[in-house]
């Protein structure tokens, strides 16, 4: 699947507030937004009113950017949501924040979503015991997601530990500092999900 390889503030930029893609750099003064509070390229310091198409396409490339998800999985992940009995939106964001790298992020052993989606890739984490590399892997209640036992002593989960240890974990998680591990007592529910998205706008747009 292709990625987004060009300068991720400017996706930042694009939607006009922070995404938080690159860890404790959007906490700084370094922060693109923070600095350019405009759209990127040669026209983005000009006012443009967005269609009704615009306002939910947006939303979708925004969500689609929080959680890093090209748009043949973020499809998938839609169509999977649709076929549930709850509300399509609040499901599709449940599948999104059930995501092994979202969960590894969530849990602190990454700085952002981009960086824990390459430590998974890498093989550090394990899931009930055994090893799981693949980022897209969807986490159930009871699951148990910790460091691989031969990586606890790697220098940037020392780090990430340390750094993001007064970071809140969402209610949905439980996190053992000491073990380096986490159990994911029940699956995301709407309250839990802390970014700001209108999921109705994806359903109306999915929905033409």
């Amino acid at each position: 699947m292709s990625r987004y390889k060009d300068e991720q503030c400017r996706i930042c930029r694009r939607e006009g507030q922070k995404l938080f893609l690159k860890g404790s750099r959007c906490y700084t003064d370094k922060c693109s937004v923070t600095r350019r509070n405009y759209a990127p390229g040669q026209h983005g310091q000009k006012k443009t009113k967005l269609s009704e198409y615009g306002t939910q396409l947006r939303e979708k490339q925004k969500t689609k950017s929080f959680y890093g998800v090209g748009e043949k999985q973020f499809r998938r992940y839609f169509e999977m949501a649709s076929n549930k009995k709850g509300i399509t939106g609040e499901e599709l964001l449940q599948i999104l924040e059930s995501r092994l790298d979202n969960v590894v992020y969530r849990l602190g052993y990454g700085s952002s979503r981009a960086q824990a989606r390459q430590l998974v890739n890498h093989g550090l984490f394990e899931v009930n015991g055994h090893k799981v590399d693949i980022p897209s892997y969807l986490v159930k209640a009871g699951d148990v997601i910790a460091v691989r036992e031969s990586k606890k002593d790697v220098s940037i989960i020392k780090q990430n530990v340390e750094q993001n240890a007064s970071r809140p974990v969402p209610e949905w998680l439980e996190k053992d500092s000491e073990k380096l591990s986490g159990k994911v007592i029940r699956l995301a529910s709407r309250e839990d999900v802390d970014i700001p998205v209108e999921e109705h706008l994806i359903v109306e747009l999915y929905s033409k």
